[in-house]
């Protein structure tokens, strides 16, 4: 076991600040120790910490649950106990957030999608079970000592990934590690070692039985990290991806020497680096949006290939890989409909748009934010080395924004609507409710994005206009 010699002075500083800063750290060791039981500050806390960090707080404890309910009665402001049943017990103490976990190891029979958790009788155990092995590092309290029995330190300065006890078991353990040691790639700009990396090739096919939604969870956290391409790779070189996300891995499409174009895989890493990392819809979108390729790639003579309508086949590929990933409904649609949308940028670099188009831009993409994604995503597509080309798209995009803006101002595109509401079609054509009101307002609508603002009187006589001629 490592001691606290072993830590740099400023790491030691580290530590100590770590439990400055949290005085309910120092409080909980104390009641522990006082009740005859063992308390840590364990896993992403620590490593967290060494690394300059904050994160949440999480306690490691030789005290069984319902031990740790009464440790933390009559002295937590509130103590919850859904998660007791896998050792965690829940509290809240002057604001600060509080969970603690019994020593535990986690295995899955196998078919089972959930892990099964048994518990454990001292510290070394417990971060044996542990991910990695930088995440299996604690400090004890109230003594703070350091306690690092595999080494987490070292592979931490080196920005290593290993697991405590050989890869094979701890994957075996809780598949969902081999998703979780691309993610950490990602986040930490870490290197996953070759036994690692080895033994998630060899069993990839264990992720079949983890559910989708511990899965989504991991993606998530990769994709928005600062290293995302190096997390990708890892997943797509293994065949981790293709057990949860085969559109990715699909994407390092055979290149014919005779038929030349960008390298698809590589060029949505790009557009994903290229949007901002704080906005989980928009960098899913920017992953996904070329994912219809593969399948409407053609070959022309002169080396020309074409992927005509991959949005279109993109979005609908979007939708059923999200929907079984378990996204929210309402990200899954806004994902779709950026991919969908996401050529539509293009058709303004090549020629000049009248307002009309402009108007329609705006009214597809929907909300505002929808908006701002939809242009970031176009900026983000510009991956060329052609420097004039890019200075082109640019402006283009950059002008697009300016009309926007300015007809924003001059007609609230946000909230563009019929110039006549429902009633007012009624009472003028003298009909009921029905379909009719309904194909009435779709025909204004459109000649409001045709037209820009239009006079009510002017209003009235279009709709005169539009139901004589379908009467006729």
């Amino acid at each position: 076991m490592a001691s606290s010699a072993a830590l740099t002075a400023e790491q030691e500083r580290v530590l100590a600040r770590l439990v400055a800063r949290y005085p309910v750290a120092d409080a909980l060791g104390d009641r522990f120790a006082a009740a005859g039981h063992e308390l840590y500050l364990v896993g992403g806390t620590v490593r967290d910490a060494l690394l300059g960090r904050t994160s949440d707080l999480d306690f490691a404890t030789s005290a069984a649950p319902a031990q740790t309910e009464r440790v933390l009665t009559g002295w937590a402001d509130h103590v919850w106990l859904t998660g007791a049943r896998f050792g965690t017990v829940s509290a809240r103490k002057d604001g600060w957030s509080v969970e603690v976990t019994t020593f535990r190891s986690e295995a899955y029979r196998s078919g089972s999608r959930h892990p099964e958790v048994a518990f454990a009788g001292d510290i070394d155990t417990d971060l044996s079970r542990r991910d990695f092995t930088v995440n299996a590092m604690a400090v004890r309290l109230p003594e703070h000592r350091f306690v690092d029995p595999f080494g987490g330190l070292a592979d931490l300065r080196e920005r290593i990934l290993r697991t405590p006890l050989d890869p094979a078991t701890s994957f075996s353990d809780d598949p969902l590690r081999m998703v979780r040691l691309a993610r950490f790639v990602a986040v930490l700009d870490a290197r996953a070692d070759d036994a690692a990396r080895k033994a998630a090739t060899a069993m990839a096919g264990e992720l079949d039985h983890i559910s989708r939604e511990r899965i989504r969870d991991e993606l998530n956290k990769l994709i928005v990290a600062p290293r995302q391409a190096e997390g990708m790779d890892l997943l797509v070189d293994t065949g981790l991806a293709d057990r949860f996300l085969p559109e990715i891995p699909a994407l390092r499409m055979q290149h014919d020497p005779l038929h030349h174009h960008k390298d698809v895989y590589r060029h949505s890493l790009a557009v994903v680096d290229g949007c901002p990392g704080d906005d989980l819809t928009l960098r899913l979108a920017a992953l996904l949006h070329d994912i219809g390729k593969p399948a409407t790639r053609e070959f022309h003579p002169g080396g020309k290939v074409s992927f005509h309508h991959h949005e279109v086949v993109g979005a609908r590929m979007a939708r059923r890989r999200l929907q079984e990933l378990r996204y929210p409904n309402d990200q899954v649609a806004d994902v779709a409909d950026l991919v969908f949308l996401h050529l539509r940028f293009h058709g303004y670099a090549e020629g000049v748009w009248t307002d009309s188009a402009v108007r329609r831009y705006v009214r597809d993409a929907g909300s505002p934010q929808q908006l701002r994604r939809l242009n970031a995503l176009s900026r983000a597509d510009v991956t060329t080395r052609n420097v004039a080309k890019a200075r082109r798209l640019r402006r283009a995009m950059d002008d697009l924004e300016a009309r926007i803006e300015r007809l924003q101002q001059e007609e609230e595109l946000a909230r563009i609507r019929p110039p006549l509401d429902g009633r007012a079609v009624m009472a003028h054509l003298g009909i009921p409710p029905g379909p009719l009101v309904g194909e009435a307002l779709a025909f204004l609508l459109e000649a409001r994005l045709d037209r820009g603002p239009i006079p009510e009187d002017e209003a009235y006589r279009l709709l005169d206009a539009w139901m004589t001629a379908r009467s006729t």
